[in-house]
């Protein structure tokens, strides 16, 4: 069995065992192993992967595997990773596990993590699949457990944040499914894998036009584009925690990924001539998200709002069609993955304490929870761009990239963008200043306990993984790069 087949099959062996399962320690056991069996995986494939680079600097794509699935429409099950889809992969696997811990008194736990596994498959799945219509099913099936998860599991508004959620993205995959109908029938209805239409075939301009914003747009509705955000806040405010963690740490990095692979890739004419308009839409979501930041005060509003604008900034620097932008949109898609799900892990712990997530109701936490806010202080410094934390290297490396144009709009853009930086530190440092510092205001909050051993788990491991890539960004930047080059190869002979 080709290797990246087994992040496909765990998911499906935990489902199958949840259900044999009869006690909460044994569904914590299935859980715990099981994630940890796609860490290990990850692992291991990262190892792999560099070697095999190594003997075959010039593939493409490695560990290409192909399975016919229905022929008249030449739909396939095909495999195949780059260094840009190994990140992924190790992003995914990280939140995955450390959710598994921040999840680990949950209500209904078999039924919960029944459709959290579903969530992990279809996750998993998109990321290796080379196949258009493969990817689209897996994509899929990565966002229906959303409505359930938050619908039954979350918190306030749960039943309309998930059904908002769900007509959203569906909205967006009706677009989607579109494009790729489109992608398949205008380059010769021949194949539906990537590497074939991208090296073999070929999409008309004439259809580039309308293809690419229907796909652009279709993913982009997952990664928060401006105006079609307004589900991302809702969705994270009502989310129970790990289900934030992967909603925002990796879910929403589909949307990211797939204009990469799809529309940038599949169509870098129609990106030259049209990728102007969905950079306005990104710079506004950039700026937007920050200031919408600023202005509330729930802390999962915050940090949903951050996520916008961090998200904002991926699709921007994926727009501006050079190897460094792009380099930086993949490591902030990681940083952010990595920060924003030690946030919503962070918050989820101070509200099953607390039961309340308005800054304005809490202070002192710091004396009261050391090590919790501790590990707050290191996700808001990451946030805000810190050297030696992942968000530095992943911020500069974009605006460094996306300043190699030297025209006018690009500048105005790029220099406008960078200003969210000063937003960020402005909704960071007043809300760790607000909630972790000053005067307590429950005397209740004097009796609570700090987090505990499992909590404890999740932090430190993303925090490790913050500090990792910080410290160490030019191991992940350079596979990433490596597998970037061929795309900007396909857009600088245009």
């Amino acid at each position: 069995m080709n290797i990246l087949s087994l992040f496909v099959v765990l998911p499906v062996f935990m489902i199958l065992f949840l259900f044999l399962c009869k006690t909460t320690k044994q569904i914590r056991a299935v859980m715990v192993t099981g994630a940890s069996a796609l860490l290990v995986l990850a692992a291991t494939l990262v190892v792999l992967f560099v070697k095999e680079r190594a003997a075959s600097p010039d593939a493409e794509m490695l560990f290409v595997s192909s399975i016919s699935w229905f022929a008249p429409l030449h739909i396939t099950y095909s495999v195949g990773v780059d260094g840009i889809s190994v990140a992924m992969l190790v992003l995914a696997a990280i939140i995955v596990f450390t959710g598994v811990f921040s999840s680990w008194n949950m209500d209904m736990a078999k039924e919960y993590f029944l459709w959290y596994c579903l969530l992990s498959l279809g996750v998993f799945g998109f990321f290796i699949s080379t196949d258009l219509f493969t990817m689209f099913m897996f994509y899929e099936i990565a966002l229906i457990p959303m409505y359930l998860l938050i619908g039954l599991w979350g918190t306030g508004k749960k039943e309309y944040s998930a059904m908002k959620l769900t007509l959203m993205l569906m909205g967006g995959s009706a677009f989607l499914l579109l494009g790729i109908i489109g992608i398949y029938y205008t380059s010769g209805h021949a194949s539906m894998n990537l590497l074939d239409i991208a090296n073999h075939l070929h999409i008309p301009y004439e259809h580039q036009q309308w293809i690419f914003p229907a796909t652009f747009l279709g993913f982009g509705v997952l990664g928060a584009l401006f105006p079609f955000h307004t589900w991302s806040p809702d969705g994270h405010a009502s989310a129970p925690t790990a289900v934030s963690m992967l909603h925002a740490g990796v879910l929403m990095k589909l949307g990211g990924y797939g204009c990469f692979r799809v529309a940038i890739y599949l169509m870098p004419e129609a990106a030259h001539e049209l990728g102007w308009i969905f950079l306005i839409l990104t710079g506004i979501s950039v700026v937007y998200g920050a200031f919408s930041a600023v202005v509330q005060t729930d802390l999962k509003y915050i940090n949903a709002y951050s996520s916008v604008s961090h998200c904002g900034l991926v699709l921007f620097a994926i727009l501006m069609l050079n190897q460094t932008a792009m380099t930086g949109a993949v490591m902030q898609m990681l940083s952010h993955g990595l920060m924003t799900a030690l946030f919503f892990a962070l918050i989820g712990l101070i509200y099953g304490r607390t039961h309340t997530r308005d800054i304005r109701e809490m202070g002192g936490l710091m004396k009261i929870m050391p090590f919790a806010s501790v590990c707050y202080v290191i996700a808001g410094l990451a946030s805000l761009g810190l050297p030696g934390l992942s968000g530095f290297v992943a911020e500069m490396t974009v605006f460094v990239g996306s300043f190699q144009h030297n025209d006018t709009f690009h500048r105005v853009l790029t220099i406008t963008a960078c200003c969210s930086i000063v937003i960020t530190a402005v909704y960071i440092l007043r809300t760790v200043g607000k909630i972790l510092y000053g005067p307590i205001q429950d005397e209740h909050h004097l009796h609570l306990t700090d987090a505990a051993w499992y909590e404890r788990v999740s932090a430190v491991g993303l925090i490790v993984a913050i500090a990792a890539m910080g410290l160490y960004p030019s191991g992940v930047s350079d596979m990433i790069s490596r597998s970037i080059a061929p795309i900007i190869e396909k857009l600088t002979n245009i």
